[in-house]
């Protein structure tokens, strides 16, 4: 059975509150209360992004890191950015593994900054 986006958004919410207050009184580096809150709230997220797509076919454009194979991709993909920032070339956006929407047209939005600018100009 699926769940409703309506309950998972809430959960996520009272995870992300839960959370905050584990940061916010935590006792070093490696407070269980956090450890524990930081695993709920992924979880949290997961479970909405998974009803989201479910129900209306949408996904949230985060993505949540599960174990160091992770970490070390984003490392890499953050290594090259820097690269390519260096060399003026335009960077290009880390592949999340998730479902993303295709449905979105760049070059209307182009279309749309272009109209914006004429309109400046008269």
């Amino acid at each position: 059975m699926a769940t409703d986006p309506r309950t998972a958004l809430t959960t996520l919410v009272t995870a992300l509150e839960r959370h905050l207050d584990a940061c916010a009184t935590r006792d070093g580096e490696e407070d269980p209360r956090v450890i524990a809150a930081y695993n709920d709230l992924a979880d949290a997220f997961e479970d909405y992004d998974e009803a989201l797509l479910e129900a209306h076919g949408e996904v949230t454009p985060f993505e949540v890191f599960s174990d160091e194979e992770d970490d070390e991709d984003y490392d890499d993909l953050e290594d090259m950015d820097d690269d390519l920032e260096s060399s003026g070339d335009e960077v290009a956006a880390p592949a999340t593994g998730r479902s993303t929407r295709t449905d979105y047209d760049d070059e209307a939005d182009e279309d749309l900054d272009e109209d914006d600018t004429d309109d400046d100009e008269e």
